[in-house]
């Protein structure tokens, strides 16, 4: 895929592993991270929030970037922001209103009841308008609950869009206008459900880079693991999957 396609990277947490632990592949070491922003950087690539990429959709510099984090993880502001301050690198962080005392890995997989990303701290709320203020991130929204939509009916799905959005916007005195879906799980409705809900920007978890062609609502991602060396995160930005 030619550089002239924006790439849209998927961050979860930004701290060290933790031994034995299943879900270290959501965990990027800061080190690492730093090193991946420190490439970019001296690799000439644009930095942009989703709302800047949705703004300017087509009409972007090659090698443009959006870096996104999910859930809404106490080391986004501890680990991750002094790296973004440092290389003056925007970012957009999809924050779980309903975030502390979930143990939401259990609402896809019931058996994935271990409680790790349940005891991972999470922004307080002083923290994220902390972080809106900051003039480099860009607050979104993912849902109240983290909610695995596809259990939900129509009348609960849009709730958790809306209010979402709603609380959100209320917190940061700020619109919120870009969306991540929970694990991923998407279907038709839910997207027009975000549509409804005035979202104009929504990420997926399906791998992959964009066309010009794309819809706004379903956009694809890069997913950055904590188990990646630089090699491997340089193959995934051309190839926008994990490389051969």
């Amino acid at each position: 895929m030619d550089w002239k396609k924006p790439r849209v990277l998927m961050y979860h947490m930004v701290r060290e592993h933790i031994p034995g632990a299943k879900f270290n592949k959501l965990r990027v070491k800061p080190a690492e991270f730093e090193k991946q922003v420190v490439w970019m950087k001296q690799n000439g690539f644009n930095f942009v929030t989703m709302q800047q990429l949705e703004d300017h959709w087509g009409q972007h510099p090659e090698k443009t970037v959006a870096i996104t984090f999910d859930d809404g993880y106490l080391d986004n502001l501890e680990q991750a922001f002094p790296i973004l301050k440092k290389y003056n690198v925007p970012a957009t962080i999809y924050v779980v209103v309903d975030r502390h005392e979930r143990d939401w890995s259990t609402y896809k997989k019931a058996h994935h009841n271990s409680g790790e990303l349940m005891r991972e701290a999470k922004l307080t709320d002083e923290q994220v308008v902390l972080l809106a203020e900051s003039c480099l991130i860009e607050i979104g929204s993912h849902t109240l609950t983290h909610a695995n939509l596809a259990q939900l009916d129509d009348k609960e799905c849009l709730t958790e869009l809306v209010q979402s959005k709603q609380l959100l916007e209320q917190m940061i005195n700020k619109p919120v206008n870009s969306f991540a879906y929970p694990f991923g799980i998407y279907s038709a409705r839910d997207v027009e459900m975000a549509k409804q809900a005035g979202y104009s920007n929504a990420v997926t978890t399906v791998e992959g880079i964009d066309r010009d062609d794309a819809d706004l609502l379903q956009l694809k991602r890069i997913k950055i693991s904590g188990k990646d060396s630089l090699f491997a995160v340089k193959c995934r930005l051309r190839l926008g999957q994990r490389g051969l």
